[in-house]
């Protein structure tokens, strides 16, 4: 009984830091925006509106209550599930997000195949070539990854790619001439064109995702493979590696079963995390690449000052990495029986 109440308790107290947290981030974004100097009422309606007219919004909006009021109010219409009406397109938030929530799923999850698979290959590579050529390489790599703008790497990639070789697809989702052939069931728009059988529509659409994703996925793998290769000289430096060299086991297995296989615990938070960062929407290559998603979604409604759409924005970011979070713990007890 003892145990079983000791997990309550935690399951308890998790819960508890999961709202607490929720909350924070709320509140704090909330009073950020009302301090902005956009003008959500202007935004609806226009720069030539008779002063009754703004003061009407105004007060309908619930402007003229105290800011501490405002917050309670839009607290509570959270928890009924009311998550206000976007200024901007004239629908419900929610609705606008789960229309644009599957083009940044879609991209962020081909970003992260990509970059963890490169990512995890070129750390391992290079701790095992500590201080020699193929780590040198892999640093320098991995050193642009990180530290070249996204814009820049994405415009330069589209003239090169795009314009002058013809090798993948330009801006958007498809080619202009497939929009509105596929009816939108999933909204991921491989699957909705595979359903479909529009085998055309399809490859156009991975055709104009494979350039984004792949920059998003190097991107990425820059951080991936730092830790990673942090991890693995950890491991290597260990005298049951030591060990197993003496007992006549390969490189490879020494290597891949059993270095690699005591950092996989760390490396699912490291690529969860970088998944996060993703599907927040990758403002800057969304905005290059004009890819209808999360984040474009979120940059266009926080320049007008449409507090409905970006504060639900924040609160499902935040919920994404807490559940990226709490899956972390759940392979982790997978991948160690140690922490079960």
């Amino acid at each position: 009984m003892s145990i079983k109440r000791l997990h309550l308790a935690g399951f308890t107290g998790q819960l508890g830091s999961i709202a607490v947290t929720l909350l924070g981030l709320l509140m704090l974004t909330f009073f950020i925006g009302r301090m902005m100097p956009a003008d959500p009422v202007r935004a609806i309606v226009g720069e030539d509106a008779t002063p009754e007219t703004y003061e009407q919004v105004y007060r309908s909006l619930g402007l003229d209550r105290p800011v501490y009021e405002q917050f309670v109010y839009f607290l509570g219409d959270i928890v009924t599930g009311d998550f206000g009406t976007s200024i901007r397109t004239g629908q419900p938030v929610i609705e606008d997000i789960l229309h644009v929530m599957p083009a940044t799923i879609e991209l962020a999850t081909f970003a992260i195949i990509i970059g963890a698979t490169l990512g995890v290959t070129m750390g391992v590579i290079a701790a095992v070539n500590k201080d020699r050529w193929p780590d040198h390489l892999v640093r320098v790599f991995s050193l642009f990854g990180h530290s070249m703008p996204i814009f820049w790497t994405g415009m330069i990639a589209l003239i090169v790619f795009y314009a002058h070789l013809g090798l993948v697809g330009g801006s958007g989702r498809m080619d202009q001439f497939y929009i509105g052939l596929v009816e939108e069931r999933t909204g991921f728009l491989l699957i909705d064109s595979l359903m479909a059988g529009e085998m055309e529509v399809f490859w156009s659409a991975l055709n104009h995702l494979i350039l984004p994703a792949a920059l998003l996925g190097y991107s990425s793998s820059a951080y991936i493979t730092r830790m990673t290769r942090s991890f693995m000289l950890d491991q290597l430096g260990q005298e049951y590696v030591t060990t197993a060299r003496v007992k006549g086991l390969s490189q490879n297995q020494t290597i891949w079963r059993h270095a690699f296989g005591n950092i996989r615990v760390q490396l699912v938070t490291i690529i969860a995390l970088a998944y996060g960062s993703l599907l927040e929407g990758a403002v800057l290559i969304e905005t290059v690449f004009a890819w209808p998603g999360f984040g474009q979604y979120l940059t266009s409604n926080l320049i007008i000052g449409d507090m409905n759409a970006v504060m639900t924005c924040v609160l499902i970011v935040g919920v994404i990495f807490i559940g990226l979070n709490l899956l972390s713990d759940i392979l982790y007890r997978i991948f160690d029986p140690r922490t079960r």
